[in-house]
């Protein structure tokens, strides 16, 4: 519409034959060949000025006119006032050819802005349906395109007319429904349409309902096959992965059951350098030492029968097995609890738990089978307390906080190992016989009073009965160790009191040691006595005996 040379056609002398002949010619050479090459959709290409002269590439005359004078004044009428082009469908002058389109506008002169004649291109449909013929509509897809009178402008190759368009489908067209459903040929399908303003035609989409539902057929079956086969690796991972984390665990519980039973045997390691390798190798490491120190009983027992000199060095001995073995004694149930609640979380959760729970355990297994007898800080104490409390926490699956009122200087006081957490494991069993609650609380105070050191465990729990009171504060007096009487309720619960009150003596005199006061419904306290300056009654060098 631009070029010169179609511009000057446009205004040219219709009585100049020679000045035609040479716009023909650059025309068809430079406008029209070059158009033919670019867009193979175009069949056809003619320019008609005003006085009824043509450029074309064919013949257009049709049987409606007799000259191109008429045919300019035909289309000219269908153009839009707004100097916009227009689409007509070849049907309203060639009935029989259905399968072409033509883009008319008017073109001005080169002087003139006025129109001064049209342009126009016929259209082959079917190449221009191949724009969007790529597009996946399925097997049974197709596309189409009507006019606003309901006639085919371009039709689908792979169905025929019964299969696609009925009364129903041309009137929800008609009407410009975009999207709807229809049964057609017998079978329901999804019709979408859109308009095509500028040529008053719709593009119509057609889709069987089932091919649309099938693709999220095909994802729900999909979901549920992946969905099923990671359930079973899952699974057969966290088999294996229970087996390799319980059998260990199964061990250590058998043998401990056997240990109460009093039939103590080592557990093979298996070469494990895990968590639970070392807590296997501690436990027969505690059995060891605690068999050695039965034997070294035995032996002092039977050289008491020598001399007078030999006397009080068996008895020092006596004294310092004594001393150990109760350190070392670790209450079975305590620890068959605590490996049984592993077993558990090591099924149902992940290794994290699992991880945190051994380590308290080895922590506390760790200080407890240390023999040495040099004394410790309050500092360690607490740390055990705390490794106690991680590992009850999992058990209950409770929380709950002790409240620690210690001056920093007196976090450093030396005293005996093992005495505060069997107190605080004492509480916890006896203080709360219908569980912890909200309101419940356990304190640790220390202080210094008379040239005193005082620790204070104290609990608001169920408390005692006077006559319990009465049992502990007479056992307490007679100073007895309470394997006489290892089901009382002041034994049960770790190493017990009298362990606590008995050792306690044995490191620092008579003096000191445990005292109790309950009331019944209010709680009870138990007051730890120390020498402030930690002097011992008794010493016992290392690698004596």
């Amino acid at each position: 519409m631009s070029n010169g040379d179609v511009l000057k056609f446009m205004e040219m002398d219709p009585d100049n034959g020679y000045q035609y002949y040479e716009l023909s010619q650059k025309i068809q050479s430079e406008v029209f060949d070059s158009a033919f090459i670019i867009y193979p959709q175009i069949e056809l290409i003619y320019i008609i000025n005003q006085d009824g002269k043509a450029i074309t590439t064919k013949d257009i005359i049709q049987d409606e006119v007799k000259d191109y004078k008429s045919y300019y004044e035909l289309i000219e009428k269908s153009l839009p006032e707004n100097g916009m082009g227009a689409l007509i469908n070849s049907a309203s002058v060639a009935p029989e050819d259905d399968q072409y389109i033509t883009f008319v506008r008017r073109v001005r002169g080169i002087v003139s802005h006025k129109p001064r004649g049209i342009l126009g291109m016929k259209l082959n449909t079917r190449e221009i349906s191949k724009l969007w013929g790529q597009m996946d509509l399925g097997d049974q897809g197709y596309s189409f395109i009507v006019d606003g009178k309901g006639n085919f402008v371009d039709k689908p190759n792979q169905a025929a007319a019964s299969e696609y368009m009925n009364e129903t489908v041309r009137r929800n067209l008609l009407v410009g429904e975009e999207t709807f459903t229809a049964r057609v040929g017998g079978m329901k399908r999804m019709y979408v349409s859109k308009p095509l303003h500028a040529a008053d035609w719709r593009m119509v989409i057609s889709v069987p309902v089932s091919e649309l539902r099938q693709p999220i057929l095909n994802i729900r079956y999909t979901t549920v096959i992946a969905g099923a086969v990671t359930l079973l690796i899952a699974l057969w991972i966290a088999g294996r992965f229970g087996k390799s984390l319980v059998q260990p665990l199964k061990k250590l519980v058998r043998n401990m059951r056997l240990m109460e039973k009093g039939e103590w045997q080592t557990i093979d390691p298996e070469d494990r350098q895990d968590e639970f390798g070392y807590l296997i190798r501690n436990y027969n490491k505690m059995l060891t030492r605690l068999s050695e120190m039965i034997e070294r009983v035995y032996e002092a027992e039977l050289k008491s029968q020598k001399t007078e000199l030999n006397l009080q060095r068996i008895a020092l001995e006596q004294h310092k097995a004594e001393f150990q073995a109760l350190q070392l004694q670790i209450n079975p149930h305590f620890l068959y609890n605590t490996l049984e609640t592993i077993k558990c979380y090591a099924v149902v959760q992940d290794s994290e738990e699992i991880m945190e729970m051994v380590e308290a355990m080895a922590s506390m297994l760790r200080y407890a089978i240390q023999t040495s007898l040099t004394e410790i800080t309050l500092v360690d104490e607490l740390k055990h307390v705390l490794n106690y409390m991680t590992i009850l926490q999992y058990r209950t699956q409770r929380q709950f906080e002790l409240d620690v009122d210690i001056p920093p200087e007196l976090l450093l006081h030396r005293m005996v190992r093992l005495t505060l957490q069997p107190l605080i494991e004492n509480m916890f069993q006896h203080a709360f016989p219908n569980g912890i609650q909200s309101q419940h609380r356990i304190g640790i105070q220390g202080f210094v009073e008379d040239g005193c050191f005082f620790l204070v465990v104290a609990d608001n729990g169920e408390g005692m009965t006077d006559e319990k009171l009465h049992a502990v504060r007479e056992k307490l007096r007679l100073n007895q160790l309470a394997e006489a009487d290892s089901h009382t309720m002041y034994h049960q619960g770790g190493l017990g009191l009298m362990n606590v009150h008995r050792r306690i003596q044995m490191v620092y005199g008579d003096t000191y040691g445990l005292a109790i006061d309950s009331v019944m419904h209010e709680g009870t306290k138990i007051t730890m006595s120390l020498p402030l300056d930690g002097s011992m009654a008794c010493i016992y060098e290392e690698g004596t005996g």
